[in-house]
């Protein structure tokens, strides 16, 4: 039962009749009529814009046409008042009934409440964490995962069909310097003393197990080996060994990929990225051309040179993008070209790329070349998560032992547990700074929004099993409590918790047009609250505590409520990627 989607139907269908009765002109767009909750709360449960966005295509004044409306849903039985505000805003207030019977709704859909086929089936790519392979995860990456992971999670529930991707920078100099790091742990292995880590290289100690391995697999021989030789066979096991660490990452946080789609596979036998440029060129979009010198880049040391070029400034990029170095290999660009140009082939019209701060500046180009790929046909979403600074009660955190220069992910998560990190990283919208407390994470209290939204769940489980020792029969799902008369749920309080109840089927929708998760977690907050205060108003008030002991039919329907407000939050938090428990250790 989707509250808004219901009223909206009713909306629609008294502007209908409207038409039919000529009081309205035919042929007007209903697209951009809404149903949302007033800015007060003290205007009405839901309103409506109907009258304002038909009024200049309908050629009427928005009042005369809010009247006629209302007239028409003031026949609704659920309605217990209706007014036009302002300049044509209909505003809508509910009479109690309405409300209980999503308490109802809510019980019967148990875990499908909420959900909506919004996608319908639609097939859709989301590609993050893509980190380069050349170490363990870091607390940066572990935004974008979680961030990622939960916006699947979020696509899947609302109808469509997601693969989620991740893309392995296996090519290029990062990777030959991960060989050249693992060559000399190697040597170290075999009793050489490598002294200091050059430059350039990678020096934590995450390195010396690729070391150990290759000193069981090839004993000595790589020693007398020419670099040629033995760097590829080195970048290979080096990469394999991260990649497992890296899964191994993703893992203890739960996240789950569909495809892991190799970088260096676009070159191996055909040539991808060379298929890419030419079907550009053919378009015309790949001239060779020269580039002006950077904007507050040295004239001395630019390179002033003919290139190959893609068009990208045809699609709303303010510069022409290269294609091809000096010394006639790829650059990135044309790489990750042929790689979106490999999505569009495997037959992904709409995609998503979750990018991390350091990526800012490359969206326009990206986007300029699904653009041109998929001749506009192609739509490309990209998100950014901001960074993340990591403290311990108000400290900053700078450096791993392991790493030697950054925190690890799988450090972070040791320390607190995948349920906090998890929820923390989503407690703010990912273009935003994120300031993450090892300590404050697991404070147990109001301010820390992981704890107080499990704890929510926790408690309705305790109220269940408190309510058992008075009312045995009264137990989750059974007929008692699913067959209760809600009708007994008319308290401010209570009605105001299932007004937030019957807000998340809207709240994911738009989450999920949005690509938002974000947002499920701050409605699980504000759920949860709306929750603890009704517990807490039953301490100072016994006629509103959830269990009456002289009581069976009204605290039958208040742990109808319960399950209800349960079932929600179980299916928010999973949503998340984080539990639901039913009790606080």
């Amino acid at each position: 039962m989707n509250v808004h989607a219901l009223v909206h139907a009713r909306i629609i269908a008294a502007l209908q009749a409207l038409q039919s009765d000529g009081a309205l002109p035919p042929g007007l767009d209903f697209t951009n009529v809404e149903v949302s909750p007033p800015r007060d709360a003290a205007h009405g449960d839901l309103a409506s814009n109907a009258a304002l966005v038909l009024a200049k295509t309908a050629k009427m004044k928005p009042r005369g046409i809010a009247d006629k409306l209302v007239m028409k849903l003031k026949a609704m039985p659920e309605v217990q008042s209706i007014e036009v505000a302002g300049a044509g805003f209909i505003n809508m207030r509910f009479a109690p009934g309405f409300w209980q019977s999503v308490v109802a709704a809510v019980l019967k859909e148990r875990a499908a409440y909420g959900r909506v086929d919004l996608g319908k089936g639609e097939r859709i790519n989301v590609e993050y964490v893509s980190a380069n392979p050349t170490g363990p995860m870091h607390v940066g990456h572990c935004r974008g995962a979680v961030f990622g992971d939960a916006l699947v999670n979020l696509l899947r529930f609302t109808g469509y069909d997601v693969t989620a991707e991740y893309y392995i920078n296996d090519s290029g100099a990062q990777v030959d310097a991960l060989a050249r790091s693992a060559y000399l742990r190697y040597r170290e292995v075999l009793g050489e003393d490598i002294g200091e880590i050059p430059p350039g290289l990678y020096p934590g100690d995450y390195v010396k197990p690729v070391g150990a391995v290759l000193a069981k697999d090839y004993g000595r021989t790589l020693l007398d080996t020419p670099e040629d030789r033995w760097l590829p066979l080195v970048r290979d096991a080096a990469i394999a060994a991260m990649l497992v660490q890296i899964k191994e990452d993703l893992a203890s946080l739960n996240v789950k990929h569909d495809v892991f789609f190799s970088e260096r596979s676009l070159t191996l036998g055909h040539d991808e990225i060379k298929a890419t440029i030419e079907e550009l060129r053919n378009k015309g979009l790949v001239y060779e051309g020269r580039l002006p010198p950077p904007k507050g880049h040295d004239d001395g040391e630019w390179e002033d040179r003919e290139q190959t070029l893609f068009k990208s400034t045809d699609f709303g990029d303010d510069v022409d993008r290269a294609l091809m170095k000096s010394d006639g290999s790829y650059t990135y660009f044309a790489a990750d070209m042929a790689y979106h140009h490999n999505k569009l082939g495997r037959g992904f019209l709409h995609l998503i790329n979750v990018f991390g701060a350091d990526h800012a500046g490359y969206l326009t180009r990206v986007k300029a070349a699904v653009a041109a790929l998929s001749d506009g046909k192609a739509d490309l979403d990209i998100k950014v998560c901001q960074l993340v600074k990591l403290f311990r009660a108000g400290e900053p955190v700078r450096m791993s032992k392991r790493a030697g220069t950054f925190v690890t992910l799988r450090e972070v998560v040791d320390e607190v547990g995948r349920d906090p990190v998890r929820f923390m990283m989503l407690y703010r919208k990912n273009d935003a700074a994120l300031d993450f407390d090892l300590a404050k994470v697991l404070e147990q209290s109001k301010d820390n929004p992981v704890f107080y939204v499990q704890y929510a769940h926790a408690r309705a489980k305790s109220v269940f099993r408190n309510a058992g020792e008075v009312f045995p029969h009264l137990k989750e799902g059974s007929p008692d409590v699913l067959n209760a008369d809600l009708s007994c749920l008319d308290d401010p309080g209570e009605i105001d918790l299932i007004k937030r109840i019957a807000a998340f089927p809207e709240l994911v929708e738009g989450a999920a047009r949005a690509h938002e998760p974000h947002r499920v977690a701050f409605y699980l907050y504000d759920l949860a609250a709306a929750f603890h205060g009704q517990w807490a108003r039953g301490n100072d008030l016994p006629h509103l505590r959830f269990i009456q002991p002289n009581d069976g039919t009204l605290t039958a329907a208040r742990l109808a409520l319960i399950e209800a407000n349960a079932h929600v939050l179980a299916s928010g938090l999973a949503l998340l990627g984080v539990l639901a428990p039913d009790e606080m250790r």
